[in-house]
């Protein structure tokens, strides 16, 4: 078992990450992971260390990590489809959804299409234990084109915390408490093994303006890209290919973590090193960088939305002043969009053209519109 441990945390540390903010070893595509669905719309690199995904009029395409893990840290450079892409969701996610269906465990990060000129929206997301009608969604604007090059995005993942990164930049927080313990089996906190996913698939049914915007295919096909992939975690001992297996499937629902004192044992070194990995520590700096990075770029957090959450969940961080920026639905009043220069630059055609009659500016007009509606 130990030897098996080491391999995974040390023998696949072939190429360290540049730019990501900690030096961690990523993986080629098969040593750690397999297609999940669509694999005609799945293509690989040369190398195997870049994974594209394409969504078409026939299917979208995924895949899924060689094991569920205990805990860890787990990364990737994503780049996404450009133009018009409504409706359209790319998703780099643990789950275990396939073992545990209706008490699964789930960290999101999912990545929202929209509009032409329009851009692409960020949402995390935090289930444990079946908490689906406890949905902990955050929305964020990013400050980058995610379209031009790619950016990497990491999970970490212990019996301690939850921190989402974006480049290196922790953007959101989810410590373990006693409040999200309670209810039994883990509470709301992600108690149980995960595998790591990657998809892009047809959400036309709520990704954009809540639906209103299909994805339309005659502007496809939609491809993303995945590459620097990063596994860094205890093995559950089950891969997700014996799942698959129905036979086995009731053995498998049994799992739990810390379940046989072998694994506990097997484990415990594996979570020393990720507690106490840069990636693992909140240094008061990086609170005031993830602060800072939230005011400037949240649109929408659950803590603030009290017309859904009267009484916050007990990870949030309710601040009161903060608490005046968002609406009491939890849409931020100060963040908006950024201009886009394509439409500036048609607009500056436009005024180009003759006008036969200038006509006199409307009267101002306030309009209260939620952020999904104001773009």
């Amino acid at each position: 078992m130990m030897a098996a441990l080491r391999v995974v945390l040390v023998a696949l540390a072939g190429v360290l990450v540049v730019g990501s903010g900690f030096d961690v070893p990523t993986i080629a595509f098969d040593e750690g992971f397999s297609p999940l669905f669509g694999e005609a719309n799945m293509e690989q690199s040369a190398d195997g260390r870049t994974v594209r995904l394409t969504l078409n009029r026939y299917s979208g395409s995924g895949f899924i990590s060689s094991d569920y893990y205990h805990h860890g840290f787990f990364s990737a450079n994503v780049k996404l489809p450009k133009d018009h892409t409504a409706g359209v969701v790319v998703a780099f996610y643990l789950s275990n959804g396939d073992v545990f269906e209706k008490t699964h465990d789930e960290l999101d990060f999912e990545f929202l299409g929209n509009r032409r000129r329009h851009e692409w929206r960020l949402q995390t997301n935090v289930y444990g234990n079946g908490s689906t009608d406890r949905g902990r969604e955050e929305r964020y604007l990013m400050p980058f084109d995610p379209t031009s090059i790619d950016h990497r995005f990491s999970i970490l993942w212990s019996s301690r915390v939850v921190i989402f990164y974006v480049d290196g930049v922790a953007i959101r927080e989810v410590p373990r408490s006693p409040a999200t313990m309670m209810g039994g089996g883990g509470g709301d906190f992600p108690s149980k093994p995960m595998a790591v996913y990657a998809t892009i698939w047809d959400g036309s049914t709520w990704a954009t303006d809540n639906g209103k915007y299909k994805v339309q295919y005659k502007r496809g096909p939609f491809t993303a890209e995945f590459s620097d992939l990063v596994l860094r975690g205890c093995p559950a001992g089950v891969t997700t290919a014996d799942v698959g297996n129905q036979q086995k499937k009731n053995d498998y629902l049994q799992l739990r973590l810390g379940s046989a004192a072998e694994q506990r044992e097997w484990c415990a070194g594996a979570e020393f090193e990720l507690m106490t990995a840069e990636y693992a520590i909140m240094t008061p700096t990086k609170r005031t960088e993830m602060r800072r990075w939230r005011q400037k770029q949240m649109l929408y957090t659950v803590c603030y939305d009290t017309n859904r959450y009267p009484v916050p969940f007990p990870e949030c961080d309710v601040n009161a002043d903060e608490r005046q920026m968002f609406w009491e639905w939890g849409e931020s009043k100060v963040v908006r969009p950024r201009s886009s220069n394509s439409k500036s630059s048609k607009s500056r055609r436009r005024a180009t053209t003759p006008i036969p009659m200038p006509m006199p500016p409307p009267a101002s007009t306030t309009l209260l519109l939620s952020l999904q509606q104001a773009d």
